[in-house]
């Protein structure tokens, strides 16, 4: 049974993913920007989401295969509405933040696995 901790990870993580789809689909002059070039903003939202959900279910690469389908599905869904276009390169920098992402977490658990094995706590 899982912790009330980890529930609560996994909550944030699916706040994270319903807000990138809000974001995704609702109307372009609605959305909240922050500055930062579209590509870049969607490589941290994907990087932030799969760290997150690695930190609730701690399968990393799993975990980024699925934010990868997740951000194509969403940028496909993109073609549905009448103000915006898919885009394969904002597709593509989703898909490496959460690749990063996964690649990171899985290094980090391979870590601390590491320095228990030592007798040593990270």
């Amino acid at each position: 049974m899982p912790s009330s901790r980890s529930r609560l990870i996994a909550l944030c993580g699916a706040i994270v993913l319903i807000s990138a789809v809000a974001a995704s689909l609702i109307p372009a002059n609605m959305q909240i920007r922050t500055g930062l070039h579209w590509q870049v903003e969607h490589f941290l939202v994907y990087f932030a989401a799969t760290t997150i959900v690695c930190l609730a279910w701690p399968r990393p690469f799993i975990v980024a295969g699925m934010m990868v389908a997740f951000s194509a599905l969403l940028e496909a869904l993109q073609g549905l509405t009448p103000d915006r276009t898919p885009d394969l390169p904002t597709a593509l920098s989703a898909a490496a933040g959460a690749l990063t992402a996964g690649v990171l977490a899985k290094l980090v658990i391979l870590a601390r696995k590491l320095a228990l094995a030592r007798g040593k706590q990270i």
